[in-house]
């Protein structure tokens, strides 16, 4: 589906484990999801200051994504960005 090897895979957990900060939750927004599950996702999201949240389920996070102006892509479009401003 996504076209990477299980080396490539591995690879890219690697970079992202060395790149990503812990991020401490200051504020709760709950609730803002019709899934109680995915509110930590959405939280961790906001509290983080991420600019991207990477999900397959982009149709559940929508209105709350909107509503704080937080762009959402599935994995595969995700991969793609990469790939497109990989140097």
């Amino acid at each position: 589906m996504h076209g990477l090897s299980a080396r490539d895979i591995d690879d890219l957990l690697n970079n992202l484990a060395v790149a990503v900060r812990p991020t401490a939750l200051h504020y709760l927004w709950r609730p803002q999801l019709s899934d109680p599950g995915d509110e930590m996702v959405l939280e961790t999201a906001l509290n983080g200051a991420a600019e991207v949240l990477v999900t397959f389920n982009i149709g559940d996070f929508k209105p709350a994504a909107d509503r704080f102006g937080l762009k959402l892509l599935r994995p595969a479009d995700f991969l793609n960005t990469l790939k497109r401003s990989k140097p």
